[in-house]
């Protein structure tokens, strides 16, 4: 296991209140970065921090001094996910600009949640109950405003009933399991095993993420032509988990077809 899918398992296996969610983003694109060192840029999160002290400063620092904004060029781009490029470039996706967002805030004393909203994530403010959308320039939103913004990204019409269970809060663990696993459908797309296996094993170290999915980490090492390990990954799971003994083993099968 590779060092920084070491130090992930490590940061998102403590208790909610314990992860250090810049800390584990940065990680994730430390897998991708090799030289990438974390301490440099959570100085550059406390220097955007400073002298913030309520939520419109916040954005006015971020979204209106800084500009940071939505990439839309690169959207698909695995860089796009990653928190030191959305720092530097000051363009990034939905999630990378909400983290980037709530640690922010934190650094400056306030609280922001992030809003798990199908298709597209936002931010919001417990305190006044204020939605913030980073990917568009920091836009502040109101409950009927998000619905407008949940049909615009993602087409789903009127008929289609938006409640408050489209608009969760998310906690660490899974806005992390989330960045990742916009990873993996890019570069499963990609059909790049290498990298679709670090962003699966730093998945499959989150408690919340279901062990089934062990059967793409399989996918990724048969990508690099190591299906017999690939096999191997799958069958340990399946034997310390009998509920899903059945359809691990299926998965294992399908695998070891491949060899032939």
């Amino acid at each position: 296991m590779s060092e920084p899918v070491e130090e992930f398992a490590s940061i998102v296996a403590r208790p909610e209140d314990q992860i250090d969610l810049a800390r584990a983003a940065l990680t994730i694109a430390a897998a991708d970065h090799p030289d990438l060192q974390p301490e440099i840029w959570l100085s550059r999160l406390d220097e955007l921090a400073y002298g913030v002290d309520d939520l419109e400063s916040l954005r006015r620092r971020l979204f209106t001094e800084l500009g940071f904004d939505g990439e839309r060029d690169g959207y698909y781009e695995p860089e796009s996910s990653f928190l030191d490029v959305a720092i530097d470039r000051r363009r990034s996706i939905p999630i990378t600009l909400s983290v980037l967002t709530i640690e922010v805030g934190r650094r400056a004393g306030i609280k922001l949640e992030g809003i798990g909203m199908p298709g597209h994530f936002l931010v919001r403010s417990p305190m006044t109950g204020d939605y913030i959308d980073p990917f568009f320039n920091g836009e502040v939103m109101d409950e009927q405003a998000v619905e407008a913004r949940f049909r615009q990204v993602t087409g789903v019409p009127a008929a289609v009933k938006f409640g408050p269970g489209m608009r969760p809060v998310s906690s660490k663990q899974e806005i992390l399991a989330r960045m990742l696993n916009n990873l993996k459908a890019i570069y499963r797309a990609r059909r790049n095993g290498r990298s679709l296996e670090w962003v699966q094993r730093m998945r499959l170290s989150i408690p919340i993420v279901t062990p089934e999915e062990v059967t793409d980490l399989g996918e990724a090492l048969a990508l690099q032509g190591r299906v017999q390990e690939g096999v191997e990954e799958v069958l340990a799971v399946a034997a310390t988990n009998p509920e899903l003994a059945n359809q691990l083993r299926a998965a294992a099968r399908s695998l070891r077809a491949s060899l032939n």
